[in-house]
């Protein structure tokens, strides 16, 4: 059994303990990391536009393109570390929501995390990138709260009906 565990900032040790919880022994569990292509490119390109042509040494798109190198690494050995069984951890850089969608191909079970309004149940629970990526996995999916679930009385009331007419 293959099993994608979508590692986030804030999120991510829920999604951990689900897999503890519900992968098996013998699974062959993939903690991934998400980098965005946008967040350096767009320092990239403001620093070669309005400030400094011809000093690469402080651009600042490559000091976020390391920050966030080194802050996947952290995230993913810490995840690992939580984990406590081997398991492969995978960087991927690029849209967030199709690298994740990419990455379950093929997989048994995707574990994620609701990353949206978590105060109320529903589907504002979901952000846009998790939302996508419910909608488009190509495998099962494990959606878990990262605290406890809201109560019954969050959920929003159904919308109402038209009146028949017979």
């Amino acid at each position: 059994m293959a099993v994608v565990v979508w590692i986030v900032e804030g999120t991510w040790p829920a999604c951990v303990d689900a897999a503890r919880a519900h992968a098996p022994e013998d699974a062959d569990v993939v903690l991934l990391y998400v980098t965005p292509a946008e967040v350096p490119g767009v320092a990239h390109g403001a620093f070669a536009g309005l400030l400094g042509r011809g000093r690469p040494d402080r651009d600042p798109g490559t000091r976020l393109a390391d920050l966030a190198a080194a802050s996947a690494g952290e995230l993913l050995q810490a995840a690992a570390d939580r984990l406590g069984r081997p398991c492969t951890r995978t960087r991927r850089t690029g849209r967030i929501e199709h690298e994740v969608v990419a990455a379950a191909e093929g997989a048994d079970l995707l574990i994620l995390a609701r990353d949206g309004d978590r105060t109320h149940l529903g589907p504002r629970s979901l952000g846009p990138a998790s939302r996508f990526v419910v909608d488009h996995a190509p495998c099962p999916a494990l959606l878990v709260w990262p605290e406890p679930a809201p109560g019954l009385s969050t959920m929003p009331p159904p919308p109402p009906h038209p009146p028949h007419h017979g």
